[in-house]
């Protein structure tokens, strides 16, 4: 099922096929938790809010019509809408540095490396956190978590015009952000 697209694998899932339900787990869960990890405070939270984006998935994918948006950007948005509830919820969440958003170090790592990429994280979420909310939003979906220009725009409801645009200028404002560091 892995050579399979999205829209494929969604066809199967809608039409009851448990396989194609997982593989669309297995291949969205890793970038959808980054995501939410990026956004909340804890790992914890991070997972179960992970857990919900997929459990409606499941309740809601018999409604989803892939005219309108791709397969990742309708899963995006509803990782984002959780995610806004869940700072409601906990009144403001502050965003987590980079350095937390992956699994940073993996065991064969050099610990030279490891406190070098963390450094670097920590700069770069500080000039992040001095440019515009709506392009640190759309570098976050494009460079952290690796979505497409397509899909950015799906996720946000912007075109894919707007989605370069707002890059661009955010990257132009952290470029100035970090010059200053």
């Amino acid at each position: 099922m892995q050579e399979l697209d999205d829209m494929e694998l969604v066809k199967r899932a809608q039409a009851g096929n448990a396989a194609a339900v997982g593989e669309l787990y297995d291949r969205h869960q890793p970038r959808i938790f980054r995501y939410i990890r990026f956004k909340v405070a804890h790992t914890q939270v991070a997972q179960d809010l992970t857990g919900e984006v997929f459990l409606r998935m499941v309740d809601h994918l018999s409604s989803f019509e892939p005219r309108r948006v791709p397969f990742s950007a309708w899963l995006y948005r509803i990782a984002t809408n959780l995610v806004i509830k869940e700072g409601q919820r906990e009144s403001k969440q502050p965003l987590v540095p980079l350095v937390y958003a992956n699994h940073v170090s993996q065991s064969h790592d050099n610990p030279t490396q490891v406190v070098e990429r963390r450094l670097e994280n920590e700069w770069l979420w500080q000039g992040l956190d001095k440019i515009d909310e709506n392009q640190r939003e759309i570098i976050i979906l494009r460079f952290v978590v690796g979505l497409s220009l397509k899909e950015t725009a799906g996720t946000l409801n912007r075109t894919v015009a707007a989605v370069k645009t707002l890059q661009h200028r955010g990257i132009l404002a952290l470029q100035a952000a970090l010059a200053y560091e």
